[in-house]
């Protein structure tokens, strides 16, 4: 509407600028009027100034880039329209006899008009929409932590947007030589003690932290200070960021919960990934998932010769193919709709595209649901699985990777358990073929704790339940997860990859567990919400199968180092391949006699130390 409105202007005062600048030429004079094309040529230039504004890409000038780009605009404009219309002007005298249809004289003058008028009027108008919405949001009182090169950019950024009504009043920064200086008119105090001080005095109400390399302890003790105090909080983009994309106002973002991790997000760059993935065939089960789709995303990076993505989700598949063709990777994909439990069509696969690298992140994750389902549990996590590794085998596929969960140690749960069983068999299978048959295929386990921001993890769920505007339900005050970003998880599984010489279980460092509640809470404030006034937090008790503390280590497994100091691995107990392969397979027999009480009592007889909390299973422990 603002445009429609813009271009309208512009053509009237464009009209209106030829007529005038005919009055100026002859002096006023009525009479002489008559004799030039005064419409037409008002006309023509108005018409020629429209079509050019159309095809010049015109800035928001009601925007915080509306300043010396708008009249850079400006003059493309006039000055484009200016040389079409004195060309058309000169065609038109040429093919119709007229003389001066159009005077340069008069062209001129009509130009530099229409340019003072164009850019007067947008620059009024700016004005006038910046006073309309200082009005309407309410005053931001803004203190910048970080006096070095980052803050100074940030305070000239925040100082040229227009439409907000805001003001930057100090610096904040933890170098104690920076104590007393002036930025840009602005004092530099030194502790994020002085915060408090500050809010009170002058009614602090933002924090922007602009430091080009802030420890994630650091960033986190000043963002959990910021929400005691009530104060809204934001960080500017990472140094590569501003060099990819330079910095503005627009990519301050708000803190993301992401941002309170109590360690350093790890990163891996092992160029052992790109030559074991360069020009190989990968296969990426479950490729339509948070994980998978974010594994095939690192996978296409290392330009393998053909990237499979096999899921059974059919809109999720077709999403993540669409955006795959439109980035135009080096590397082709084959998006295959399947159902992993399918045997002869995941043998068709095999015998088809001859997989290189199989890496196994298909499963049924969640808990409830799985424990009012578990032949399901059974058929995916466990039947498929083993059907999988076993077709690598045949089919010589250099490494097999199976992603498990740190559910599976000490499962309370037919989840946990399944993907614990899943992880005997592997481990199993690996060691009779390294004794037996000397060993083709390699095999790892990754296990890690919840992924942030994952399909159906707790992130989305709360940030859901705080924009309905609560409650936040949290099963128990006390209950705690690990956490790790979709980035990590995969990095990890590529890595695993390249490390693994057969049947080991890796894991991240994942610092110290998170507690539920306190990741709610945050999220709340976060939202610029209040606990308990604004969003009330509700305990709903435990779920089924629920465990209070997840564990990353059963009893009966062994810790190891690995050359990287964030990556363990686990040295699994022997398992004999007879005995588990035969207790897998005897879940085909119960599951045609579809006895779920039975079912479950053979994962426990798998599986001891699976004791089930806060379940209709439980029953099957007291019975033991």
């Amino acid at each position: 509407m603002i445009k429609l409105i813009a271009r309208i202007l512009d053509a009237a005062i464009l009209f209106q600028s030829i007529i005038l600048a005919f009055f100026i030429r002859l002096n006023f004079e009525w009479d002489l009027m008559e004799d030039y094309a005064i419409i037409e040529s008002s006309f023509l230039f108005a018409f020629i100034g429209i079509v050019v504004g159309i095809l010049c890409k015109r800035c928001d000038w009601l925007g915080s880039k509306a300043g010396f780009s708008n009249i850079v605009a400006v003059i493309k404009i006039v000055s484009v329209s200016f040389l079409v219309t004195y060309l058309a002007g000169e065609m038109v005298e040429v093919w119709s006899g007229i003389d001066n249809f159009l005077p340069l004289s008069v062209l001129i003058i009509a130009a530099l008009f229409s340019f003072f008028v164009m850019t007067f009027y947008r620059l009024l108008f700016k004005e006038v929409y910046s006073y309309y919405i200082s009005g309407k949001y309410p005053h931001r009182k803004i203190v910048i932590f970080g006096g070095g090169e980052a803050g100074r950019l940030s305070k000239i950024a925040l100082s040229s947007e227009a439409g907000s009504k805001q003001k930057i009043y100090a610096f904040l920064d933890d170098d104690p030589g920076k104590e007393g200086e002036n930025i840009g008119g602005l004092p530099v105090y030194c502790g994020l003690d002085k915060l408090a001080q500050l809010q009170e005095e002058l009614g602090i109400t933002d924090l922007l932290i602009s430091v080009m390399f802030i420890s994630p302890k650091r960033k986190r003790e000043i963002i959990e200070e910021c929400l005691k105090l009530n104060i809204k909080v934001s960080i500017v983009p990472s140094i590569d960021e501003w060099v990819k994309g330079g910095f503005s106002a627009g990519k301050i973002r708000k803190i993301k919960i992401e941002d309170l991790l109590s360690r350093q997000e790890i990163s891996l760059d092992n160029p052992k990934v790109f030559h074991q993935i360069n020009g190989k065939v990968v296969l990426v089960t479950g490729a339509a998932g948070s994980i998978g789709s974010e594994l095939c995303r690192q996978i296409i990076t290392n330009t393998p010769d053909l990237l499979i993505m096999a899921d059974k989700a059919e809109s999720a598949l077709y999403n993540v193919e669409q955006e795959f063709k439109s980035a135009n990777w080096k590397s082709p994909i084959k998006p295959i709709l399947v159902d992993i439990r399918d045997v002869k069509k995941m043998e068709q696969i095999f015998k088809e595209y001859k997989p290189d690298i199989v890496y196994h992140a298909a499963a049924y994750k969640h808990v409830p649901m799985m424990e009012t389902y578990p032949e399901e549990a059974v058929t995916s996590n466990v039947l498929a699985t083993k059907s999988l590794a076993d077709l690598s085998v045949i089919h010589n596929v250099e490494q097999f990777v199976f992603v498990s969960t740190d559910k599976a140690v000490n499962p309370t749960n037919v989840m946990g358990a399944s993907k614990r069983i899943a992880e005997l068999y592997i481990q199993a299978l690996s060691e009779y073929l390294d004794a037996e048959k000397g060993q083709t295929t390699k095999f790892a386990i990754t296990r890690f704790g919840n992924v942030l921001g994952s399909n159906g993890s707790v992130i989305p769920l709360f940030r859901k339940q705080i924009e309905q505007g609560g409650p936040v339900f949290v099963t128990d005050p006390n209950i705690s997860r690990y956490f790790m970003t979709i980035s990590e998880a995969c990095q990890l599984i590529l890595e695993a990859g390249t490390m693994s010489k057969g049947r080991e279980i890796f894991i991240f460092d994942m610092g110290e567990p998170v507690k539920i509640l306190d990741l709610a809470k945050k999220m709340i404030m976060l939202s610029d919400k209040k606990v308990e006034k604004d969003i009330k937090i509700v305990f709903t008790g435990l779920r089924d199968g629920e465990k209070l503390h997840e564990e990353l280590v059963c009893n009966t497994e062994e810790l190891q180092v690995t050359h990287h100091p964030k990556i363990k691995v686990i040295k699994m107990s022997p398992v004999g391949f007879n005995r588990i392969n035969y207790q897998v397979e005897f879940f085909e027999r119960l599951l045609i006699i579809n006895s779920e009480t039975d079912i479950v009592r053979h994962i426990k007889s798998i599986v001891p130390e699976y004791i089930s909390n806060t379940s209709r299973f439980t029953m099957l422990d007291r019975l033991n």
